[in-house]
């Protein structure tokens, strides 16, 4: 049986002046098949449609009787051969059942009845996207693409921004969706592409909308502060209905596919920082996609509106006061700052990746923000100058289990707690006492080196390893100058 393909072959090389016996040869045939098939119809046009069955229906006696009732019961289409498989074996004898070989027999007699008899299917709706009208936007969760940070696991999510009749795409790291993350993922996109789209499009995202207590969900001021700043309108799909914000969902998909492959390629998952890997990111996005559309991207940067000025603040500003526990509340959660702040109160900066906090105008410190089930960050260089005039504290301290910097330091306390008893909260306090007044790092290879030898230890033991030393000011003379031999050279004793 010849193919389409090779008849059509064996035509062109025909009309090109070649002779049967070489055309024959180019399109693999015989020179009597190639006489047959020079003109008239291509094979498959030359099919009969088989509208009658090569084998005997296995389901014949029980498809009326038993399956048709189960399909014209099942309103929404959704119930599998194998589950009607099932249901047929139970009623059957053991040697008289429907072995597994047949459940594709099934499926394609039922795939079939429903095409002419079931029910209506959901029908979607291409759309046409004029340039500069939308831009739809979205996280996606990445944490199974492996990646890791200096050799840690490294849970993340990506910022997509698409513009629907480019599909240009840009991207961005965020850790969980909130308002910060959204507000720089959205502003970052617009500045790199130079202008804004008419329409920002998403789903119900909770950090740009609130539930209202009559029903559905509305935006929050202050995410309709950040599109009237754009001059930007929003659109929202309806809850469920991914597909209405298809062109980002579908990028996530080819976005991770593509991460994927290039990770491959690379040979390594592992990255010396996050920003490292971000750049990594974007350019795997660059070259996969946006090089591909750039024809597209320029017709579209004709339509797009210009920026204002300025930036909104990508931070939400708190204001606390210091409590005496040295602590700050930002957003339900708790950071500790230095102790000399106490009765104070400071400006907070909750950025999307860190906070900032700031004492009349002039900063304090950065740390990196809370996230998830994170309730409390207590560094314990602002409460160890206290903790260790009253130690006792320790034991029962809420956030203990903060004052372990490292795995090593849980693992002193441990081998402490085995050795002195209760006296351990003293030992450990006064070592962490020793690490905020040298040098943790090595104050932690003393502990490790004192865990490994399997003996008793305690506070001074650390610190006759580490010897936190204050060097000693040489002693000098002071310099008597010999002048006499500028007196010989005066009197001219060179010569």
């Amino acid at each position: 049986m010849h193919t389409d393909a090779q008849v059509e072959l064996l035509r062109q090389k025909m009309v090109e002046g070649k002779t049967q016996e070489a055309a024959a040869a180019s399109a693999g045939m015989s020179v009597r098949s190639a006489r047959d098939w020079k003109d008239g119809p291509l094979p498959t046009q030359t099919k009969r449609p088989r509208w009658w069955r090569t084998r005997s229906d296995p389901f014949k006696e029980v498809w009326a009787e038993k399956v048709l009732p189960m399909l014209l019961a099942d309103d929404e289409g959704v119930l599998q051969a194998t589950t009607i498989l099932d249901a047929l074996n139970e009623e059957r004898a053991e040697g008289d059942r429907f072995d597994e070989g047949k459940v594709r027999t099934l499926q394609r007699r039922i795939r079939d009845w429903r095409a002419l008899h079931g029910p209506e299917k959901e029908v979607f709706f291409e759309q046409e996207h004029p340039p500069g009208r939308e831009g739809a936007l979205d996280f996606t969760h990445c944490d199974d693409l492996g990646v890791t940070i200096l050799g840690v696991a490294f849970p993340h999510l990506l910022f997509e921004y698409v513009l629907s009749f480019s599909t240009w795409t840009w991207v961005c790291l965020a850790f969980s969706e909130t308002f910060e993350a959204l507000v720089k993922g959205f502003q970052g996109a617009l500045w790199a592409l130079g202008g804004r789209p008419e329409i920002a499009r998403s789903d119900n995202l909770s950090a740009a909308t609130h539930e209202l207590s009559t029903g559905g969900r509305a935006l929050t001021q202050r995410w309709k502060a950040v599109l009237a700043h754009y001059d930007t309108k929003s659109t929202r799909i309806s809850p469920g209905k991914s597909n209405e914000n298809g062109g980002v969902e579908q990028r996530h998909h080819r976005t991770k596919v593509a991460i994927e492959q290039a990770l491959v390629l690379r040979q390594s998952r592992d990255f010396a920082s996050p920003e490292e890997y971000e750049a990594f990111v974007r350019g795997v996005v660059d070259k996969s996609h946006n090089r591909k559309i750039a024809d597209r991207l320029e017709i579209e940067r004709k339509h797009l509106w210009p920026l204002p000025s300025t930036k909104v603040p990508e931070y939400t500003t708190w204001t606390p006061t210091v409590r005496c526990w040295s602590t700050i509340t930002v957003n339900r959660r708790f950071y500790s700052v230095p102790s000399r702040l106490i009765g104070h109160k400071v400006q907070a900066r909750q950025h999307a990746d860190f906070v900032e906090v700031f004492f009349k105008g002039q900063p304090v410190q950065t740390m990196p923000r809370l996230r998830g089930d994170q309730l409390a960050r207590i560094d314990y260089r602002h409460v160890i100058w206290s903790l260790v005039k009253k130690p006792g504290a320790f034991a029962r301290y809420r956030y203990r289990e903060e004052l372990f910097p490292t795995l090593a330091f849980r693992r002193a306390y441990d081998a402490l707690r085995s050795t002195h008893g209760d006296r351990a909260d003293v030992e450990y306090v006064r070592i962490l006492h020793l690490a905020a007044s040298t040098m943790e790092r090595t104050v932690e290879a003393a502990l490790i080196e004192l865990v490994a030898e399997g003996k008793r230890f305690d506070y001074v033991a650390v610190k006759a390893r580490v010897k936190p030393e204050t060097p000693a000011i040489p002693e000098m003379a002071p310099l008597k100058p010999d002048l006499s031999a500028y007196d010989v050279l005066l009197a001219g004793g060179a010569a």
